[in-house]
């Protein structure tokens, strides 16, 4: 068995033992003497690759790192539980909204949710550290924008926003309710006038 150098004997147990995922900064200023980030990162590949396949994984998600359990043993984990962070019909849409369409402002998701959304809609999210002001829109009024976060792509198992499933993705797995697949026929039949308007 090959020997373990200190440095990544140590990052893996700082990673193993946070709360929280780390990303390579946090871990570098960790050390008394100076580490770079880079160097950093290169041992975390080290880490993360020793531990490919094994019964823990060291994975990556909106640059921090956290040890899990690999997805095909989660059926021998799970337990029965409440969820304590069961979120509103609003909630849910807002945060999608946010998701697809960031940075996005309160009037942009009324507008797009077609109803006006509640302060404490926008709270709970907060709370829950899934959605984050993201500075103010340079238009009159200088209205707040929202963003997500990186708790929200650690939540959901994502790398990046461009990991979120599309309109085919969702159509496929039957989450899109016969509403929702009206509107969106009816919203590409309107771009075909369009087009043939504007041909």
């Amino acid at each position: 068995m090959m020997a373990i150098d200190d440095r990544e004997r140590a990052i893996e147990a700082m990673l193993f033992a946070s709360d929280a995922p780390l990303d390579a900064r946090q871990i570098a200023a960790r050390f008394a003497e100076d580490m770079p980030v880079s160097e950093v990162r290169a041992v975390i590949q080290v880490i993360a690759a020793r531990h490919a396949g094994s019964g823990i994984e060291l994975v990556e998600r909106g640059g921090h790192w956290h040890f899990q359990t690999p997805a095909d043993l989660a059926h021998l984990l799970r337990r029965e539980r409440d969820d304590p962070r069961k979120l509103s019909r609003a909630a849910s849409e807002v945060l999608a909204i946010v998701a697809y369409h960031e940075p996005v402002s309160r009037a942009e998701i009324e507008a797009i949710r077609g109803v006006q959304t509640s302060k404490g809609t926008l709270d709970v999210l907060m709370e829950a550290e899934w959605i984050a002001p993201a500075g103010r829109r340079e238009v009159p009024g200088r209205p707040l924008i929202y963003r997500t976060t990186d708790a929200f792509l650690q939540h959901f198992g994502l790398s990046s926003r461009r990991d979120l499933p599309g309109i085919e993705d969702l159509r496929a797995a039957g989450l899109l309710d016969p509403v929702d697949l009206a509107f969106e026929e009816a919203m590409g039949e309107l771009d075909l006038v369009k087009d043939g308007e504007e041909a």
